[in-house]
């Protein structure tokens, strides 16, 4: 792993903020249309972090037929409730802030819609802290998360990858960045396991928020 790097790329859903109700509610409205009931939220934390498409299809084995109306009854649940029921990571702002002073460049690379993500941002004051969002597509299109990586080196100016530091939760942020020739590191406060990252291929694993600063300053 490099000691230095100019550009750090966040993901959202479990590194910056914990959105645990917000979408396991919005996934159980959706699959409640397809008469399925969830009463356990928290057996619908999987959906935490990968594409929609992919969650759909994985855990409750939905066809191309039936995924775009699962995902647009989810958003329409999120869009109106949702977003609300998140919670800020306690010493995010600080942190972020810290990082800003020290001369790193913040973005936020994110599978979810970029609309979402930047209300969310804003939502907490954090919007503030990031040279550019960049997330998925309402219409479905820059899903994977390697694409909306790439997406965002070309939000910031065509940096190059090996500059730059994806962090995040899930292995889709370890395999995206991999993809576009990026260092990761992996965030044990999310809801993707050590094992988990680790098995991605995670450069570095920061248990806390305090050790992140410490791989991305130095210090």
């Amino acid at each position: 792993m490099k000691t230095t790097y100019t550009h750090l790329l966040f993901d959202l859903d479990g590194t910056l903020t914990d959105p645990v109700e917000g979408i396991t509610r919005s996934v159980q409205y959706s699959l409640r249309h397809f008469g399925i009931e969830v009463t356990d939220l928290r057996s619908l934390t999987p959906f935490i972090g990968p594409p929609l498409a992919e969650s759909f299809r994985e855990f409750y084995g939905f066809d191309d037929g039936r995924i775009p109306e699962a995902i647009r009854l989810m958003r329409e649940y999120f869009s109106e409730r949702g977003w609300r029921e998140n919670r800020l990571y306690d010493g995010m702002p600080q942190l972020l802030e810290r990082l800003c002073a020290s001369g790193l460049t913040l973005a936020v690379a994110t599978s979810k819609p970029a609309v979402f993500a930047r209300r969310i941002l804003d939502h907490f004051d954090l919007a503030r802290y990031f040279a550019f969002v960049g997330g998925a597509e309402l219409d479905g299109s820059r899903q994977a998360k390697a694409d909306v990586i790439a997406h965002v080196l070309q939000g910031l100016g065509g940096v190059d990858p090996a500059t730059c530091l994806m962090i995040g939760d899930r292995r889709h942020d370890v395999a995206g960045a991999a993809a576009v020739g990026m260092d990761s590191c992996g965030v044990l406060w999310g809801y993707g396991s050590r094992a988990e990252l680790t098995g991605a291929g995670a450069t570095r694993i920061a248990a806390d928020l305090g050790e992140l600063g410490r791989i991305v300053t130095g210090r």
